[in-house]
């Protein structure tokens, strides 16, 4: 397999830093350890970091230190060039870049930063690099204002350059082009540019990602923050100088406007808040002061009073005009705290790039070890080939709504939201997400509410259930969201962010019900550690399983095991390994072995065994040194609820690089996932995903 790939621009602003993000995602799904590393990097003052740096590695967590990831700024390298020792510096890259080699599988690599009037100069400093490396290369250019001749021609001269130092081209990734010229330049590129079986991709123009951010407004200009520090996520279309009367001005403004005006308008700054605050008017970004002058005591009063100020407030020294000339040169950048530009960054890359091909060209074999990186990438992509519909009842939760707004962005499922419409979209506009893609209901309002009633009631009467009752179960989020699911509206349901598991998992017994030959519902955490992953069940659910109960926990965790690419290897653990101990406990755990080993002798279930002979080889060498799961296992179920928490607990927290995934709930004819209450974004992006597997899953057994 390759050991490295190194990615080069043609020209300015080619936007290699989204092409490093999903080239990086892609290495991650089946490579263990994947370093960045940038030979040279271009600080503009002294101290500052790297930006692609900073971003590549709070995204993707790679372990590295910052240092680790780069060998000298673009002045040293000019000084060493200039002075003619051009063999030192290529030593001195080369040594720090086998540094990080020996610490990874792959090493991902970015070339230089091209300022305009330097391509040339940069483009062979790549290009000498990549040769020492043994790198093959890809090559990135920015067609924004380009013709499809100058972009094809600019194609084959980089080629022609990387040849000369004999550098293997694998293929050109055209970035930021005009959409009706998509077409036109591949098949330029293709027609025109001599690499055979080379990789050609056309990436057109993202204004999601090329429009700048309040915050990149902030970084470029320097501005000092008054308000609205929360908000400098949200995103720039266009610049509007605020320089008439309040009512004519207001004429004017449009989505996502920056407005720019003079510090001392005190009438511009309150009625672009107050045309942000009315649903008359387009939303703003936010307010750009100039001229340094903070705003006068009552104006402040005034905007310190304003309960969830919408928009951020910033502000330069200098005067309006040159201030508007700088805002014409800045361009948006993808910062490593902006989860909605990364996302969409991914989710462009991955439409427009045949990932599957670029892997095949990049990588031989697959490492047989998991990191939760790619565990996680994983579940993403699966979860995206069969676009699930899911349901999420709490949708008033600021969590709920930064995960759908990621799960839209990469285009992993579908998305219902619960909750009323005012509430729901008062948040949306307040977070900033772009949310058009996702349905929004109010069961109350529903026109479906008389049915849904009706069919609970008679779902239910039998145990006592009135239609009062019915009408005000079916108000209950929950309770609608999993009504959806059995009806076949949806497909899975996740909550509990701010909801109990009880209150997450009672509609799911009533209405969903078990699946075929269980008696109960069950759960299990995947548990990503460094270089693979493991199931553990039950930790969540059932508190004292009888040998029956933990018999049918065994194989559904077995069968999600296999849902999941787990190769299932089970082991029922106890404090006693084969017959070495006695008790009520281990009978129990015996029981249920034999139990499970009678309903599927298609797994293979070994039990009573101790978790460290379970999952050490050189222990069950020792103790059940005849075993096909002693020291292999993958799938581990506990005796009870107070072991298996604690374990998986103590698990996680016992290695920084673990990750544990969960609970997923087994069993229900129908997939419902618990979250915890102290959730992150992160950890409802995974559930989701998840879930929409799962949701797939039943549909595929139900076929059958």
């Amino acid at each position: 397999m390759a050991k490295n790939l190194y990615i080069t621009s043609i020209n300015a602003e080619s936007g290699k830093s989204a092409i490093a993000l999903g080239m990086m995602e892609l290495l991650l799904r089946d490579i263990r350890k994947v370093g960045f590393f940038r030979p040279i990097i271009n600080p503009t003052t002294p101290g500052e970091r790297d930006h692609d740096i900073d971003l590549i590695l709070s995204h993707f967590y790679l372990g590295l230190q910052y240092t680790d990831t780069y060998a000298v700024t673009l002045n040293e390298a000019k000084h060493y060039i200039n002075s003619g020792r051009q063999n030192e510096l290529m030593e001195i890259i080369l040594t720090k870049y086998q540094q990080l080699e020996d610490q990874c599988n792959f090493v991902l690599c970015e070339g230089t930063d091209f300022k305009a009037g330097h391509e040339s100069f940069n483009f062979d400093i790549d290009a000498a690099i990549a040769a020492n490396f043994s790198s093959p290369a890809i090559i990135v250019s920015n067609a924004s204002e380009s013709s499809v001749d100058e972009v094809a021609s600019l194609s084959q001269l980089a080629l022609d350059s990387l040849r000369e130092k004999s550098v293997d081209t694998m293929g050109v990734i055209v970035n930021k082009a005009r959409v009706e010229d998509k077409e036109a330049i591949l098949e330029a590129l293709q027609k025109r540019v001599s690499l055979p079986d080379g990789l050609f991709y056309v990436i057109p123009d993202e204004p999601t990602l090329s429009n700048p951010t309040m915050h990149d407004v902030k970084k470029y200009l320097n501005a000092e923050v008054l308000y609205g520090k929360s908000e400098l996520g949200k995103r720039i279309n266009g610049y509007i100088i605020a320089a008439m009367r309040v009512e004519n001005f207001l004429n004017y403004i449009k989505d996502d406007n920056l407005v720019v005006t003079a510090s001392d308008r005190s009438d511009v700054i309150l009625g672009a808040l107050a045309s942000r605050l009315s649903s008359a008017y387009p939303d703003i970004s936010g307010i750009l002061l100039t001229g340094g002058q903070v705003p006068p005591p009552s104006i402040k009063r005034l905007i310190e009073g304003w309960v969830g100020l919408p928009v951020p407030i910033i502000l330069v020294q200098d005067s309006t005009f040159p201030t508007v000339s700088a805002l014409h040169d800045l361009r948006g950048s993808i910062d490593p705290d902006n989860p909605q530009k990364i996302a969409s960054a991914l989710g462009v890359f991955e439409a427009n790039v045949e990932t599957s091909e670029l892997k095949e060209k990049l990588i031989s074999r697959k490492s047989t070890r998991v990191t939760p990186q790619m565990f996680e990438y994983k579940l993403i992509r699966e979860a995206k080939k069969h676009q699930q519909h899911i349901v999420l009842p709490e949708g008033v939760s600021e969590r709920i709504l930064l995960a759908a707004d990621i799960l839209l962005r990469r285009n992993v499922c579908s998305i219902t939201l619960l909750g009323r419409e005012e509430e729901i979209g008062t948040r949306i506009s307040k977070l900033g997400l772009d949310l058009d893609g996702v349905n929004i209901i109010n069961p109350e309002r529903s026109p479906q509410f008389e049915e849904y009633v009706l069919d609970f009631y008679e779902m239910r009467k039998d145990k006592g259930v009135t239609m009062d009752m019915a009408c005000d179960f079916m108000a209950d989020v929950t309770y609608w969201g999993t009504m959806m699911i059995h009806k076949n509206v949806a497909d899975g349901m996740v909550s509990g962010s701010i909801n109990t598991t009880a209150h997450t998992i009672r509609p799911a017994f009533q209405i969903i019900k078990t699946v075929p030959g269980f008696s109960i519902v069950s759960s299990v955490f995947l548990m990503c550690l460094k270089d693979r992953v493991l199931v553990f069940g039950d930790c969540a659910i059932n508190p004292n399983p009888s040998a029956e109960q933990l018999s049918e926990i065994a194989i559904a965790s077995a069968d999600t095991a296999k849902l999941f690419g787990i190769t299932p290897r089970v082991a029922m653990l106890s404090y006693s390994t084969g017959s070495s101990g006695k008790g009520a406990e281990v009978e129990k755990v015996i029981s249920a072995t034999k139990l499970a080993n009678t309903k599927r002798p298609d797994l293979l279930i070994e039990g009573p065994i101790q978790y460290d002979a379970a999952i050490d080889p050189a222990v069950a060498k020792t103790k059940l040194p005849k075993s096909k799961v002693a020291g292999k296992a993958t799938v581990f179920i506990f005796p009870d609820l107070n072991t298996g928490n604690n374990t998986y607990k103590a698990v996680q927290r016992a290695s920084v690089d673990s990750l544990a995934i969960g609970p997923i709930l087994q069993g229900l004819k129908k997939p419902v996932n618990d979250l915890s209450r102290g959730c992150t974004v992160h950890d409802i992006v995974n559930t989701v995903a998840i879930t929409a597997i799962q949701a797939y899953a039943s549909k595929s057994t139900t076929e059958k």
